[in-house]
């Protein structure tokens, strides 16, 4: 498994595909299958980890540099894949890994799951590789994003439900609302703002800064931050679990078409429904009057929070468990490994 150059497996903090990556690796080898998890310094699990990226350069992601290391890195991952008996490689870094992948030539099979949003050409670009790559979306909404793609399955991406403490009882909860998101125009925290102003509740958001969006902080959130808006920059830990098992609901108010939204998940095993704008892939998550309310305007989310205690929030806990664990993906990847590794032999047959 070939993650990423900038965060370990798995993460201390920020690093939302190495968490999934971490929680598949986990499952798959105590499922008996070896797992070797090409990464970061610093990585560690149940399962064999070899670290080509040194830790010093998380702090070149976003700069001039993080091209050649990115490259640098793949180059050194798909050398030693070459070099070693591995049944199947999954690909995690996204297109210049599929791009390695696709003109390395290798005998092994390569499956490749896109994690972000997609444009025209990178549909374009998948359409030309796709039959030397097994391409894995993570969601309906992602994969109607570009056209043309032979996609062999949707995989959920998953949390580990033992890793969070809900909160079932209503009477338990504190009265505030919760977004857990890096704080982005698309993500909509100037949203989130305007909704908890208007509910008459407190907002925490809770999330870096984008690199991008330093300007927007400025402008959209920091003037509101005080005694009815708290920003927290980076949650772990039982501080996380606590932020999301206490909140009456998760705002989900954002403004691009999200290819999934982990931090939905977080909060529906936490016994937190989730109140998100009806984009993206929000619609395949949240069950409306299950695991939370959809809407397609801030009058829409407001009006959701009203309905919060209409939601059994053991049942909610119970669904995205049972949606979204490491087995349920697990199970969607192994299909997708053994048709992989099937037609990888039926190829050499002939």
């Amino acid at each position: 498994m070939i993650v990423s150059p900038w965060y370990p497996v798995p993460p201390s903090g920020y690093g939302g595909i190495e968490l999934m990556a971490y929680h598949l690796a986990r499952e798959l080898q105590l499922r008996g299958h070896q797992v070797s998890v090409i990464g970061q310094q610093g990585s560690n699990g149940p399962f064999e980890t070899i670290a080509i990226a040194p830790e010093s350069w998380s702090s070149q992601l976003g700069t001039r540099d993080q091209l050649p290391r990115e490259s640098l890195f793949l180059y050194r991952a798909y050398d030693l894949v070459g070099r070693r008996a591995f049944d199947v490689v999954h690909d995690h870094s996204g297109l210049t890994g599929i791009l390695v992948a696709a003109s390395s030539r290798l005998q092994t099979p390569v499956v490749a799951t896109l994690h972000g949003d997609l444009t025209e050409a990178d549909g374009e670009f998948l359409a030309a590789v796709d039959h030397r790559i097994h391409l894995v979306a993570i969601s309906r909404a992602q994969q109607a994003l570009v056209a043309d793609v032979d996609w062999r399955r949707v995989v959920y991406n998953a949390v580990n439900p033992a890793d969070y403490a809900p909160v079932t009882n209503p009477d338990q909860k504190h009265n505030y609302v919760l977004q857990l998101a890096r704080i982005s125009p698309t993500k909509g925290q100037h949203i989130a703002v305007e909704v908890a102003r208007r509910l008459g509740v407190h907002l925490v958001l809770a999330g870096k800064v984008d690199n991008t969006a330093e300007e927007y902080f400025e402008r959209e959130i920091k003037p509101h931050l005080g005694d009815t808006v708290t920003w927290h920059e980076n949650v772990v830990g039982e501080e996380k679990q606590q932020l999301l098992a206490r909140a009456r609901a998760m705002l989900f108010p954002i403004q691009w078409e999200e290819p999934f939204g982990i931090a939905m998940v977080e909060a529906m095993v936490s016994g937190t429904p989730v109140i998100a704008m009806a984009r993206g892939a929000a619609s395949e998550i949240v069950e409306p009057g299950v695991t939370g309310w959809l809407a397609k305007d801030v009058d829409g989310l407001v009006d959701a929070y009203a309905r919060i205690a209409e939601i059994d929030l053991e049942r909610c806990v119970a669904r995205a468990s049972e949606r979204f664990g490491p087995e349920q993906m697990a199970d969607g990847y192994q299909s997708v490994y053994e048709r992989a590794i099937d037609e990888s032999y039926y190829r050499e047959k002939l």
